[in-house]
């Protein structure tokens, strides 16, 4: 099952909260609150799926487009009350596919609808990422409820290129194995907690840009560095794939950057 749960009282390895974060602070809470998913939906036609790096970058943005849109900021929004619920409770995100008519029904839906990298000749479609308000664990719509979970296996046509350190990273741990659908909802938890580590001034920076991203996969040496460098780790609760407590993915946001702390990167 392609789903995922972060825990959202221990995003970094040095610090156990998140600036502006609007979670209650206790696990009892947490486990006791109503508990709530953020649905992904990924496009993948049989005969022209997008590249692997493509649909995890696309659905990292997909959450900062949502997390900062007025539907689910202003007070009087139509997401609100349900992106607060689900803040407060088990941040879970889970990724579905779809294809043809599928797609066409989800797309129906209230959501937002983002693209990523423009086709090359020859090269994969740009992955198409559709993410929805949240909805209760047991609630979801029933377009949605039939897509798969599984089979949201894919590829890199060829090594991506090395990343623009001059903008965001989202850092995978080299020494876990994810499907493509585990590892676009890991990548969002990365940018998720960035997003709530930022000041205001830097989310707007993040914002006007269009949320410029990388997602990478780093080597066994230089994601021991990034670990501890104090940026916002992801751990998962292990619902699905891998074990609890996994280390999956270190958000490097170049304002979190510490002084001082290495971030060097290079070999990649």
């Amino acid at each position: 099952m392609t789903s995922s749960d972060t825990r959202p009282n221990a995003p970094t390895s040095s610090d156990d909260r998140v600036r502006s974060s609007p979670f209650r602070h206790s696990e009892t809470d947490r486990d006791a609150a109503p508990q709530f998913v953020l649905p992904l939906v990924v496009r993948i036609e049989k005969a022209a799926p997008p590249a692997r790096t493509d649909a995890l970058e696309t659905a990292a943005r997909a959450v900062l487009v949502l997390l900062s849109d007025e539907r689910a900021t202003a007070a009087d929004g139509e997401w609100t009350e349900a992106v607060r619920s689900w803040q407060d409770a088990r941040i879970r995100k889970v990724v579905r596919r779809a294809r043809g008519a599928e797609w066409r029904r989800a797309e129906g839906l209230p959501g937002i609808t983002l693209g990523g990298r423009a086709a090359v000749d020859g090269g994969p479609p740009a992955a198409e990422v559709r993410v929805f308000p949240p909805v209760p664990l047991d609630g979801w719509p029933k377009d949605l409820a039939k897509l798969q979970v599984s089979g949201t296996d894919l590829d890199d046509p060829e090594p991506p290129s090395a990343p623009d350190l001059a903008e965001p990273v989202l850092w995978l741990n080299p020494e876990i194995t994810m499907s493509a659908g585990k590892a676009m909802a890991q990548a969002g938890h990365g940018a998720q907690l960035a997003w709530w580590e930022l000041d205001d001034a830097a989310r707007a920076a993040w914002r006007s840009a269009g949320f410029p991203l990388s997602v990478r996969t780093p080597s066994a040496e230089q994601w021991a560095r990034l670990v501890a460098a104090g940026l916002p780790v992801v751990r998962d609760a292990g619902y699905t794939e891998i074990a609890p407590g996994s280390c999956t993915v270190v958000a490097d946001h170049p304002a979190l950057r510490r002084p001082g702390a290495s971030h060097r990167v290079d070999g990649l």
